[in-house]
C-alpha cells in the first residue's frame, strides 16, 4: 500500500507569513517551557518540606540553603538591603528565616534562583525593571490585603511578587530571535496582551499558568498568574487575584504616565514621585480599575484602597530601588557597592 504524500506548507503571502511566524514562535515557546526552563532545584523540595513543618528546624533549613553558596550570598544580600527594612544585620540563613518568616524566605530563595537563571537569557535592564515591578506589586498587594482584611496576607505578597513570572520565557524567545536576526516585537510588548498574542501566539498569563502547573503551585497562584489582567475571570480565589490586579494596574498606570520607571540602581527621586501620586486612570475618579478588581466593595472602600496605593507607593518605591541596586551588577569598579552601603546605612538611620 502506497504511503500518503506529505506536503510542506510554505508561506507565500504576507498574511500567511505572519501566521507562520506566530505558530513557529508558539511552538518554540512550548519547547522552552518543556526543556529550557529551570525545574525547581531538588533542595527547594527539601526546603519546602522543612519550612512546612509545624516546628521548623532552622539548622536543617540553613544546611539545605548553603548547598548553593551563590544562592546563599544572594539571599543574605537581599535580606540586608533596604527592601525588607530589617533593623538588625542578617549574617546567617537561620537569622533570615526568623526575621523574614518561613514562607517569605522560601519564595526569596525561588526568586533568587530564577533571577540567576534569567540573567543568562534576559537583558539586565529589562530583568531589573521586571523585578522592581514585581517587588513593588508584592509590597502594595500586602498593603491592600491588610486594608481589606484578606486573611492570607502572605499569599497576597507572594502572588504580587510572582504574578508576571510568565514574561521570562517570552524574553528568552525574544533574545533568541534577536540572535538569529529575525523580526522582533514592538518595544512596548511586555505586559501588553494584544502585542504578545500577535507576536508569540500566546501571552504571559497563559505561560505563567503553564509554569505554575509544572511547578505544582497552588490553584490560587495559577489564578493570579493567568488572570491578573482580567480578575473577573478568576476561578479559585477572585479576591486574591483582585488584590494583585489592583496593585499591578496601579503600577502600570504610574509607569505609563512617568514614561518609564527609574531603573534599579539609579538614585530614587521620592520628591518626583510625591509630586504626582495620583498617576492612575482617572475615569470615574480613578476607581474604574478598582471596580473591576473589587466589584463587591463600596465606592468609599475603593476610594480608601486608592488612597493607600497612592501613599504607599511613595514610600516603597525608593526602598525597592535601593534594595535591587544591591544585587545589580557592579559596573563602576566597586564604587556602586560602597555608595549603596552608605545609602543603605542612611536609610536605616532614618528609620531609627
Amino acid at each position: 500500500m502506497s504511503q500518503p504524500v506529505r506536503f510542506m506548507v510554505t508561506p507565500n503571502q504576507p498574511g500567511d507569513m505572519l501566521a507562520y511566524d506566530q505558530e513557529r514562535r508558539k511552538k518554540r515557546m512550548m519547547g522552552l517551557l518543556s526543556k529550557g526552563l529551570p525545574t525547581l532545584p531538588n533542595y527547594l523540595l527539601d526546603l519546602n518540606a522543612l519550612l512546612s513543618s509545624p516546628s521548623v528546624d532552622l539548622k536543617k533549613v540553613g544546611k539545605v540553603i548553603r548547598t548553593d553558596p551563590s544562592l546563599t550570598a544572594q539571599v543574605l544580600r537581599l535580606c540586608n538591603s533596604a527592601l525588607f527594612g530589617l533593623r538588625h544585620r542578617v549574617i546567617s540563613i537561620e537569622q533570615a528565616a526568623v526575621l523574614l518568616g518561613t514562607e517569605r524566605l522560601r519564595t526569596l530563595v525561588l526568586t533568587c534562583s530564577l533571577m540567576q537563571f534569567a540573567g543568562k537569557h534576559v537583558p539586565m535592564n529589562s530583568l531589573l525593571h521586571f523585578w522592581q515591578h514585581s517587588f513593588l506589586a508584592a509590597l502594595l498587594s500586602e498593603r491592600i490585603a491588610r486594608q481589606v482584611d484578606y486573611p492570607e496576607k502572605e499569599q497576597a505578597y507572594l502572588g504580587g511578587l510572582m504574578h508576571d513570572i510568565g514574561q521570562l520565557p517570552l524574553w528568552m524567545l525574544v533574545m533568541e530571535e534577536q540572535g538569529r536576526q529575525r523580526e522582533l516585537p514592538p518595544e512596548n510588548w511586555p505586559d501588553n496582551l494584544l502585542l504578545e498574542h500577535e507576536y508569540f501566539g500566546t501571552d504571559h498569563g497563559k505561560v505563567g499558568r503553564w509554569m505554575a502547573v509544572a511547578w505544582n503551585f497552588m490553584p490560587s497562584f495559577m489564578d493570579v498568574f493567568e488572570h491578573h489582567h482580567d480578575p473577573e475571570n478568576a476561578q479559585h480565589d477572585p479576591y486574591l487575584v483582585g488584590i494583585v490586579s489592583a496593585a499591578d494596574q496601579f503600577l502600570q498606570a504610574q509607569e505609563s504616565i512617568q514614561g518609564e520607571t527609574p531603573e534599579a540602581g539609579e538614585s530614587p527621586d521620592a520628591t518626583a514621585a510625591a509630586a504626582n501620586p495620583l498617576a492612575v486612570p482617572m475615569e470615574g475618579n480613578g476607581l474604574n480599575f478598582l471596580l473591576q478588581c473589587f466589584p463587591s466593595l463600596s465606592d468609599d472602600e475603593r476610594q480608601g484602597i486608592l488612597g493607600t496605593l497612592q501613599t504607599e507607593y511613595i514610600h516603597v518605591l525608593p526602598l525597592v530601588q535601593l534594595g535591587l541596586s544591591v544585587v545589580a551588577p557592579d559596573t563602576n569598579g566597586g564604587q556602586n557597592s560602597a555608595q549603596e552601603r552608605k545609602r543603605e546605612e542612611a536609610t536605616r538611620s532614618d528609620r531609627g
